[in-house]
């Protein structure tokens, strides 16, 4: 409201602006034009927002990497299944020269023949074969050595696991995350036709391993993607949901196998849909925060502006851009440049509770990804007949442990550690309960291996659980200049020790129960570890951001005050 009072003697007519509308003038003209932000803030953050669409569609891409790693890892259930002495393979002693008055008697698991006028006992050394499914086992004369041999090629891929995460996390020293994925995509379509068709098993090994590498260059790079453009709890929830596509590729696979009656065409299923995840890349922008980290000239600059304004445009944020949003890159790719390195091995154990958090977070992971991984192959002990209900029983059993982890984190993030723990020191010890009627052999073979899967999934679940919520929280652990190292030392660690887990399951040559026993075991020493897990917390001021009454999408109940976690940009990379 303007007034004009009537000029007076040598007044001039001047418009009074009342105090009222000088603020909400001083209001439209905030809305309209918003403020440059301070030189400390993060611009990428700050205009793409924690989460959104942008955020959502690179997250559901990335994460369909999980499948064909799965499906790499498992396959061996499938791929090398038991073989009946008798009914489907057999000694053929045809190629044992014999003399008229030699004969050779074959032992009831055909494994072992017996010259009856000497007494001299020795192994057999071809087969003949009766099955409709041309396997791994049948293709190498592994039916007598079938575990020793499945331990040693699933050794192999565990061993391509470690050694690809190591490589995915140097790679991206100098090469941008997406093409990081991008090589590790391609070359896993190579090694994974040449591993389905090797006709030696030194090879297949070799290319097994090989496969494995570049699936775990591909995992290790995109988690680095998504953790770079999500923030605070959507990242952590990110993190933590990542392995519930791995479960759904675990669930997928008794249906894809099903399609092959030959075990190298499996390995081609289960490859070539790797080809898509390469052209959904197109949709799948770069680490922003690398780029600009890495930045040398303005061109590199200009794509992340490009990148930025895309996902800002996507999530309906373009009023956040800022009228200086170049300089504000600029700004910010200096600032990353000029971060200190991080912290030497050494000094991760220094601080309060530091050693307790180096040893227990080492040991937990370590007992967990053992457990994780060997009790999934392990349902070959429950019977050839159960293996499809067996391993999808698995699968979905991970999932409900992922949305546990989720739900800890969320609700009771105070003690989330010690609800983890709990969890798996319970599961740990109903599945050591096996031994109860593991000798009961009246009982009917169904109901025995119900019972078995019952026992066991709960356990998974466990592992599942306390699992992913290490690999997605265990950074709270430590300072901002000792997240990465603590993270990198953490998870090798843990793979370096993953490399016993196939020879676990060799146990089961003693009874069901032991090889189940000592994955439980596990658990509850991984539980016992993880309960002395205690995030660092800071009581902060709340700090309540006043909002624009039309500015709806910024108001939410996460500004409510709250227990904060110091976090950083780089998550885990492994």
């Amino acid at each position: 409201m303007v007034n004009r009072s009537p000029a007076r003697g040598g007044e001039s007519t001047v418009p009074h602006i009342i105090p009222n509308e000088m603020e909400n003038e001083l209001d439209r003209r905030m809305v309209s034009a918003p403020p440059a932000a301070p030189a400390s803030s993060d611009v990428i953050g700050d205009v793409v927002g924690d989460f959104g669409i942008w955020q959502l569609r690179t997250i559901l891409i990335i994460f369909l990497c999980k499948i064909p790693a799965a499906w790499f890892m498992a396959c061996i259930i499938f791929t090398g299944p038991e073989l009946y002495p008798g009914s489907e393979f057999a000694c053929d002693t045809s190629y044992l020269v014999t003399s008229s008055n030699s004969s050779f008697s074959v032992s009831d698991n055909q494994c072992y023949v017996l010259e009856e006028s000497s007494g001299v006992r020795s192994e057999c050394q071809q087969f003949t074969y009766d099955s409709s499914f041309d396997s791994l086992i049948m293709q190498f004369n592994l039916v007598c050595l079938r575990d020793i041999f499945v331990a040693w090629t699933q050794y192999w891929h565990l061993f391509g696991v470690l050694v690809g995460g190591v490589i995915g996390t140097k790679m991206m020293l100098a090469i941008s995350p997406r093409s990081t994925y991008c090589v590790g995509a391609i070359a896993q379509i190579g090694c994974g036709v040449v591993t389905g068709y090797a006709r030696d098993f030194s090879l297949h090994c070799a290319f097994r391993c090989l496969s494995a590498v570049c699936c775990a260059i591909m995992f290790t790079a995109g988690q680095a993607i998504f953790a770079d453009i999500t923030a605070g709890m959507h990242r952590i929830g990110a993190i933590i949901l990542y392995d519930t596509f791995w479960s759904i590729g675990v669930i997928l696979l008794p249906g894809l196998s099903s399609f092959f009656n030959n075990w190298s065409l499996i390995y081609v299923g289960i490859t070539f849909p790797t080809v898509m995840l390469i052209v959904l890349l197109y949709w799948t922008p770069d680490s922003p925060r690398w780029l600009l980290r890495h930045a040398v000239d303005r061109f590199s600059i200009d794509h992340v502006e490009e990148m930025v304004r895309e996902g800002a445009a996507i999530n309906d944020r373009t009023f956040k851009i800022p009228p200086d949003f170049r300089l504000q890159l600029e700004q910010l790719s200096e600032r990353l440049k000029a971060q200190p390195p991080p912290a030497p091995w050494r000094e991760l154990w220094k601080g309060k509770r530091a050693k307790t958090h180096m040893v227990a977070s080492h040991l937990a992971l370590a007992f967990f990804v053992i457990n994780f991984m060997g009790m999934l192959l392990n349902i070959r002990s429950f019977g050839r007949n159960y293996l499809v209900p067996n391993t999808i029983a698995m699968g979905f059993s991970e999932i409900i442990g992922c949305f546990l982890a989720l739900h800890f984190t969320l609700k009771h993030n105070k003690w989330k550690w010690q609800c983890a723990g709990v969890f798996n020191i319970l599961a740990g010890i109903l599945g050591c309960m096996g031994w109860i009627f593991t000798n009961a052999d009246s009982m009917d073979a169904d109901l025995k291996v119900s019972l078995w899967m019952i026992i066991a999934t709960i356990p998974k679940a466990a592992v599942s659980c306390a699992q992913s919520m290490i690999l997605a929280c265990m950074n709270e652990l430590m300072p901002a200049n000792k997240k990465q190292l603590f993270v990198f030392s953490v998870v090798t660690w843990a793979r370096v020790w993953l490399l016993s887990a196939p020879f676990f399951n060799v146990l089961r040559k003693i009874d069901t129960a032991m090889s189940l026993t000592s994955y439980c075991v596990f658990s509850i020493l991984g539980g016992i570890c993880t309960t002395l897990l205690l995030t660092p917390r800071t009581s902060v001021a709340p700090i309540v951001a006043q909002v624009e009454a039309n500015d709806k999408k910024e108001q939410s109940p996460l500004n409510a005050a709250v227990w904060t976690v110091e976090s950083d940009v780089n998550n885990t990379r492994l």
